[in-house]
């Protein structure tokens, strides 16, 4: 009884985990600061896509999660915790599904800014708080591989920083169809 009670447990277990995964092609960061460091952040997510498993398509569940915790659900609300999330929404553009969301912040730390004793430029780490992401451009300084760090004049009042996560190829699929059919 004890034994098949676990077996169970471990199959529920390993099918949470062994489910699709969300991505993106890029991410376009805007921030619009104020003359108190807070502002707002606009993220706009290019190409949603759902990564096979293995070589099954899981883009319904995928789009299901998408709906779900990230449009009608809280998940972006946790992800930013100390900010207010003022709108999200789905969108196609040049042929693919996108999202955009756009967050309040009072402090620059609650959205992955930092700015050394208040005088020196706003900076962000490419390596630890945008893990998976590699840097494309931005309107800034990047610091390349040895420090992957955006730096920005601080007399600068938007930010910009655009960020590659997945190529499209045979394990990806795009979200579009599904968006379109749920409209």
């Amino acid at each position: 009884m004890k034994r098949s009670l676990i077996s169970l447990l471990l199959i529920v277990v390993l099918s949470i985990v062994i489910t699709g995964c969300l991505t993106v092609e890029k991410k376009e960061y805007t921030f619009q600061l104020k003359d108190n460091n807070s502002g707002t952040l606009t993220i706009k997510f290019i190409n949603i896509m759902s990564m096979k498993d293995d070589t099954s398509d899981v883009s319904d569940s995928d789009f299901e999660e998408l709906m779900n915790s990230y449009i009608n659900g809280d998940q972006l609300e946790s992800d930013y915790e100390n900010a207010t999330v003022r709108s999200k929404r789905l969108f196609e553009e040049n042929g693919v599904l996108c999202g955009e969301v756009i967050i309040d912040f009072k402090e620059l730390n609650n959205i992955g800014l930092y700015q050394y004793e208040a005088k020196g430029p706003y900076m962000m780490s490419i390596g630890s708080f945008l893990e998976g992401e590699t840097y494309l451009n931005s309107s800034g300084e990047y610091g390349g591989d040895i420090m992957p760090v955006v730096f920005w004049p601080k007399s600068q009042e938007t930010l910009t920083l655009t960020t590659y996560v997945t190529s499209p190829d045979e394990a990806t699929v795009g979200l579009l169809a599904l968006y379109k059919k749920q409209k």
